[in-house]
């Protein structure tokens, strides 16, 4: 009995020893541990955040920089560099103190685009200031990509947006000066057919964007342009790069620009030679010298920008290393 006890511990002993082994071996893999390990040795890349916004808005982008720099992500940067001048009245082609359409209403248009290729929009919207928001809500909770005017608007206030007067008292008055001649031309440059588009870059390397306007001055009722609508007045391709347009939207609708040129980007052309095709694809279809103004602005997955517009007298704001800038951009004329 006792030879037996022996055998079965000396068996135990054996079988210990070998399983103690096997699974050291398994810790100490050279797959596991080596320094070459993917596993061990994947670190997570630092990328340098910044905002970049169409025309000299650098409160705007300051914002939305101070933001990226604190680590908020991307999206939520956009927003808050663009609702700076949602609520500037002096700025009369966004947001509170937008320019009315030809019967005195003031409707709003956004839309946003985060990394992960989600999106959401609004349209003539009426008496809710900050659209962009509401954009990213329309994309956060509910099903749908867009919603617009009377329904868009009563989203806003389920969703605790207050309602409120966007016609000021500078606009009414320019309304009515207006009214006298009722010239229904966007002029080069002026503000009467702009908009703010802005691109940021998070600390993990993620692009999102977005657009908001309050649509050319004196439209049509119900008029709305590029920048709601995702491909032409915005488009981001985490893997790619992004872009936004601003200036006279039914020209940018036609070449569909901004999906244009982050796809010119994918094909291996930098951020500036894609803006400067995308304004030449709209040229071809003009046969004398454009009076309208149309601009953009793209950053690559690098973070190499772009910039470029048919006309002298567009420029960009750029946030980045804790200071802001703001650039002219090349032009073709």
């Amino acid at each position: 009995m006792k030879n037996v006890t022996k055998l079965v511990v000396m068996k135990r002993k054996k079988f210990i020893e070998r399983t103690t082994l096997g699974f050291s071996s398994v810790l100490i893999s050279p797959y596991v541990f080596s320094e070459k390990s993917e596993f061990t040795n994947k670190k997570k890349t630092a990328f340098t955040p910044f905002a970049l916004a169409t025309w000299n808005v650098q409160q705007a982008v300051t914002i939305a920089g101070k933001a990226l720099d604190k680590g908020t992500s991307s999206l939520d940067a956009a927003i808050q560099g663009v609702a700076v001048e949602e609520a500037n009245t002096l700025n009369t082609t966004v947001g509170n103190g937008g320019a009315p359409d030809r019967e005195g209403n003031v409707t709003l248009d956004a839309c946003v685009m985060d990394s992960k290729g989600n999106c959401g929009a609004v349209l003539a919207v009426e008496n809710i200031t900050h659209v962009a928001a509401l954009a990213k809500d329309v994309m956060e909770k509910t099903p749908h990509v867009i919603l617009t005017g009377e329904g868009a608007r009563k989203f806003a206030l389920s969703q605790g947006y207050q309602a409120e007067n966007l016609l000021t008292e500078d606009s009414k008055k320019a309304w009515r000066k207006w009214l006298e001649k009722s010239n229904y031309q966007p002029e080069i440059n002026i503000e009467n057919h702009d908009t703010i588009g802005m691109l940021c870059v998070d600390q993990q390397g993620e692009i999102s964007g977005a657009c908001s306007t309050s649509g050319l001055a004196y439209k049509m009722k119900g008029r709305v342009g590029d920048s709601p609508i995702i491909g032409s007045g915005l488009f981001i391709d985490n893997n790619v790069g992004a872009a936004v347009a601003t200036g006279l939207g039914e020209e940018v609708i036609k070449t569909v620009g901004s999906f244009l040129i982050v796809e010119l980007i994918r094909q291996g052309k930098s951020p500036q030679e894609a803006c400067e095709e995308a304004i030449k694809r709209i040229l071809t279809k003009q046969k004398e010298k454009p009076s309208f103004q149309v601009a953009y602005i793209a950053t690559n997955k690098k973070g190499e920008l772009g910039a470029f517009s048919i006309h002298k007298g567009f420029s960009y704001t750029i946030y980045k290393n804790q200071k802001s800038q703001n650039i002219d951009a090349k032009s073709i004329y």
